[in-house]
């Protein structure tokens, strides 16, 4: 006799669902980055992101942590570059690019992640490009250059971009490079993973705290400003970890990653609907070429490449 499940047990065994929860926490952090101008500085808001991070997660998974410790403190110098590259830098830069560009924009160019990974995963292990792949890459990035410029061809001659622009692709680009890596990780479940680059992540986001408050950046964070911090850590940082986590035991890596490509959807829709940002046509134009490009990149080419 089956017992019926509960809906949170059915939404746990869903890999969709899971999925879009993800994705939607993760665009939420690009508002977040726009919304906390003002209201919680960007150093403060990375350095607290993981410091309350490794206040919780670490204390639930101490057994795990214990028991996979040998593995990690072999690899600790690779862990450390992962937390400080892929998590610190990453939101470090997309918290300070929040001042200067819109989270339309911040949203739009992590659609170029994927294709920054395929450039990565050529220059680190020689990957073969195939053409129909090339020809993505070269749509994708023609879809980042739209948005950095903003449609305007005199910016793209004459190179004058937003920093926050700049700040983005530099941050898509180190997280590409944490992607490309990650299969090189060592061989520990992937929450214990994610708690130990996390906790490293905390580590080198305590300079770039101490540095703020030296330079007199710091203020302290206003009631929308924590609630603000509330939110990335329970929704970028823990929940959308675990949903994500899951969601790949259940369908696998690759078909999980694909999902990926939903946040620079999701992002200008919740740009708009919260903040009540302006959805430009040369938006609609940049995320058509960087979906475009993806699809060419990630289907099209790996078919043309079988």
């Amino acid at each position: 006799m089956s017992v019926a499940r509960t809906w949170p047990q059915r939404l746990w065994g869903n890999p969709y669902p899971l999925l879009v929860v993800t994705m939607l926490m993760w665009a939420g952090n690009s508002i977040a980055s726009r919304l906390a101008v003002g209201n919680i500085p960007p150093m403060t808001l990375t350095s607290l992101r993981w410091v309350f991070v490794c206040a919780v997660v670490p204390f639930l998974l101490r057994r795990q942590l214990a028991e996979h410790w040998p593995v990690l403190r072999q690899r600790w110098r690779f862990i450390a570059a992962m937390g400080a590259l892929g998590f610190t830098a990453f939101n470090a830069l997309m918290y300070i690019a929040g001042y200067s560009t819109t989270a339309i924009n911040i949203g739009i160019l992590q659609g170029a992640i994927p294709v920054f990974v395929l450039i990565g995963a050529f220059i680190a292990y020689r990957t073969p490009i195939a053409p129909l792949q090339a020809l993505g890459v070269g749509i994708t990035l023609l879809g980042v250059a739209v948005t950095a410029s903003r449609g305007d061809i005199d910016v793209l001659a004459h190179f004058r971009f937003a920093m926050g622009d700049l700040y983005m692709i530099l941050a898509c680009m180190l997280y590409a490079g944490y992607t490309v890596a990650i299969r090189q990780r060592p061989a520990v479940p992937s929450l214990v993973f994610f708690v130990a680059v996390a906790s490293f992540a905390c580590l080198f986001s305590l300079p770039l705290l101490g540095l703020e408050v030296a330079t007199g950046h710091f203020f302290w964070p206003t009631t929308q400003g924590w609630i603000i911090l509330g939110f990335v850590v329970l929704g970028p940082s823990i929940l959308a970890q675990l949903t994500f986590l899951r969601a790949v035991e259940l369908i696998g890596p690759g078909r999980a990653g694909v999902f990926v490509n939903l946040v620079p959807v999701f992002a200008p829709v919740l740009a708009v609907a919260i903040i009540g940002e302006t959805l430009h046509a040369y938006h609609a134009l940049a995320l058509v070429l960087v979906l475009s490009g993806i699809f060419i990149a990630e289907r099209l080419g790996r078919r043309g490449r079988a």
